[in-house]
Order: C-alpha cells, then sequence, then structure tokens
C-alpha cells in the first residue's frame, strides 16, 4: 500500500534544477554586472559571510534588505544553525509573470489538489493503490 505522501511527491509539479552556480560563476557574473572586480566581489560575500557569523554568534538576526533574515537557532543538543527566510522581493521577482526560463517536472499537474494527484496514483499504479486518507 504506498502513503499519500509517496503519492503527491511523484506526481506534484516541481522545479527541474539545473547544475547549482558556484561561488565563481556567481562572483564573475556580478562582477561583469558591476563596477566592482572580482577579488573585490568575493571580499564582500566572505565579509558578509562573516557579519552573519558574527551577529548570529551574539543571539542577533540579521536582515539584508532584498536578501533575507539570517536567525540563530539551537537544537535540543546544543547544535547552532542559522534560519534563512528569504525577503519578500525574491519571491516576488521570481513570480513576475512569464519570466520563468527553466523547466518544471510534471507542469501538467499545477493546479491539482492533493487528492486529484493521488488519484492519478491509483490509475498509475493499480496494484498499489493509496488507500489512507
Amino acid at each position: 500500500m504506498a502513503s499519500r505522501i509517496q503519492a503527491i511527491n511523484t506526481f506534484r509539479p516541481r522545479v527541474d534544477q539545473g547544475n547549482t552556480v558556484q561561488k565563481g560563476e556567481y562572483t564573475r557574473v556580478l562582477a561583469r554586472n558591476s563596477t566592482a572586480n572580482e577579488g573585490t566581489v568575493d571580499s564582500i560575500l566572505k565579509e558578509t559571510r562573516d557579519l552573519i557569523i558574527q551577529y548570529c554568534r551574539e543571539g542577533r538576526a540579521i536582515k539584508i534588505e532584498g536578501i533575507g533574515v539570517f536567525t540563530p537557532t539551537v537544537g535540543l543538543d546544543g547544535t547552532f544553525d542559522v534560519s534563512v527566510r528569504p525577503d519578500n522581493a525574491l519571491a516576488e521577482g521570481l513570480n513576475t509573470a512569464k519570466t520563468f526560463t527553466g523547466s518544471i517536472i510534471n507542469s501538467e499537474n499545477i493546479g491539482k489538489t492533493a487528492d486529484e494527484l493521488v488519484a492519478l496514483w491509483n490509475t498509475a499504479h493499480p496494484e498499489d493503490p493509496v488507500t489512507e486518507p
């Protein structure tokens, strides 16, 4: 018996992620699109990282306008981590109509409900239907 989660994850729309942009590529493009050279861009990125660490070590969140809020967290075992809440400008920029140029797996299922995705699973896998609510 398949689980509801398995069915939904199989048929839900998701971004077909290409290769991850590495720091070198990002640095080159940012330098080319600004007045800074690659070394300066690299230094700024490292300094930004170090300041996020510093402020979070002090128990302070840091808001970088247009990027997001970085907030220190602590786990039950005492391990520290950083929670990142992206700035609204990122989501708004990503959701600008007709600007997405990547590909979407299962794009035909955009707008379908979880129950409809489960029905797709049950049709495709009659030998292993989802029977839980």
